[in-house]
């Protein structure tokens, strides 16, 4: 699409507002395209025109403020809203943390202020409440850290199979399955030198978090190498929540699960996406529903007392019907949490007929499953405690955890709200070193692929000397 603005330096927001309505087309100042937008400031008025294929609309108005972005960008909103009969539910936000936005404005106008806000940037009533909500109980989490506290996060990025859907740093074991021996001993000695770090600093360690990737696909004997390195380097005195994503039940057996419970794993993830097995089959999953009920008996037969499922609104084929009644099924369960995040959108070339782009059944769906969600969860005693958005994003809705009383998932808030700073190894991992103000963030590079990652491994680790030179001057 083709984006022009004239007389003003508002680009970056009207490039964000444009991404809302058109996720998948690559933003340009010239040339042609069947999606032209002209945002233009005079000397006391704002205007907007667009061009969507065959329609055409055009919106004037007075500038009433010195907040030539805002306005810019309500106006551009309502445009593209009434050519292309969308209206994303956050308004004109596009942020990735409304419940922190949520906080900020609180902190300045007082809760009804803030609401008051959020509606006049169009948020819609329900999503506000929800920052709302979710702000509350995120709070109480945050205020667990202290100045000395900080985070482990630790990347198996390798799975059984890539997942059609997939954005993350992973690779399937049939592609990879032959670094995993190395790619377990250097992530030990990395794991070692962070470990060095803290303790050299006095710092106090809240969570550990396993992500992927699917950690289980390491076997028990690689599992309980990684997680003895861990027990023998940390202090483990203070830790507040271990969780390891188990995050496909056919990487899930009594061997690992007993693996994890031995070395102190208190949370765990067992994620289907959907309850659907044809949906499931369509996007690349090869593992049953059957598979992930036993998977989840298995680990409450093992003592697990806080499991996690992880649903996907929007999956290619799956109905609001179906997509609900997975839902209504983890509830039956009798699940510790369930997270619902929103299909995300890859980037890729997208070419659609006049007809297609005006379809808005794929966002509506996708809206319904997420607010049916809302409902059945909130209703059944899961609370939304965590929350964030991602830019594209099927409908531009959000990803909300649930949980029930005490069983919200930490490291997820002190990560998400940047609490305090986050030690990460492995590969595509991203040490976030937290000064004393929200500002103050320095971030640390691993490289993305394993084999970048093994063969660049002294630089890793001399990359990891950066902690020490950010903490001396905070």
């Amino acid at each position: 699409m083709i984006l022009k603005n004239i007389n003003h330096d508002c680009a970056y927001h009207t490039q964000k507002l444009a991404t809302m309505f058109f996720p998948l087309e690559k933003i340009t100042s010239d040339g042609e395209s069947d999606i032209v937008v002209i945002t233009e400031k005079r000397e006391n008025s704002i205007s907007v025109s667009a061009r969507v294929y065959s329609k055409e609309h055009t919106l004037c108005d007075v500038q009433k403020s010195d907040d030539t972005a805002r306005e810019l960008s309500l106006l551009m909103y309502r445009t593209l809203s009434e050519i292309t009969g969308f209206c994303p539910p956050w308004g004109i936000l596009y942020g990735v943390r409304p419940a922190r936005l949520m906080h900020a404005t609180v902190e300045k106008l007082g809760e009804e202020g803030a609401r008051q806000k959020f509606l006049s940037d169009l948020v819609t009533p329900k999503k506000t409440e929800l920052a709302l909500e979710v702000m509350h109980r995120e709070n109480r989490i945050i205020e667990l850290s202290e100045n000395n506290s900080f985070s482990l996060y630790v990347s198996i990025p390798f799975c059984p199979s890539r997942c059609a859907y997939c954005s993350f740093v992973s690779h399937s074991i049939e592609n990879a399955g032959e670094l995993i021996p190395e790619y377990t001993e250097l992530l030990c000695r990395e794991l070692e030198e962070i470990a060095k770090a803290a303790d050299a600093l006095s710092l106090k360690l809240e969570t550990i978090y396993f992500g992927g990737g699917t950690p289980t696909t390491l076997s028990a004997a690689q599992l309980s190498k990684v997680l003895d390195t861990i027990e023998n380097n940390f202090d483990l005195s203070t830790l507040r929540e271990y969780t390891v994503e188990a995050g496909r039940p056919d990487t899930v057996d009594g061997e690992k699960l007993s693996v994890l419970r031995s070395f102190g794993v208190d949370r765990i993830s067992i994620n289907p996406q959907t309850f659907s097995d044809e949906v499931r089959k369509n996007v690349g999953r090869r593992h049953t529903t059957q598979q992930t009920i036993e998977a989840y008996e298995l680990a409450r037969k093992l003592g697990f007392d806080n499991i996690n499922m992880d649903f996907i609104a929007g999956l290619s084929g799956e109905s609001v019907a179906s997509f609900s009644s997975g839902i209504d099924r983890a509830v039956s369960l009798g699940l510790d949490s369930v997270t619902v995040h929103n299909l995300a959108l890859k980037s890729a070339a997208h070419l659609v007929t006049e007809k297609e782009f005006f379809d808005q059944s794929e966002n509506n769906t996708a809206a319904m499953m997420v607010d049916y969600a809302y409902d059945a969860l909130t209703k059944n005693g899961y609370n939304p405690y965590y929350m964030y958005r991602q830019s594209k994003s099927l409908g531009n809705l959000e990803n909300v955890g649930y949980a029930r009383e005490g069983k919200e998932c930490l490291y997820n808030v002190f990560m998400m709200d940047e609490t305090h700073s986050v030690f990460a190894a492995g590969a595509g991992a991203v040490t976030k070193l937290k000064g004393r103000s929200y500002n103050n963030i320095e971030r640390v590079y691993n490289y993305k692929y394993p084999y970048e990652y093994l063969a660049n491994f002294d630089e890793v680790l001399k990359r990891k000397q950066r902690i020490y030179d950010f903490y001396a001057h905070i």
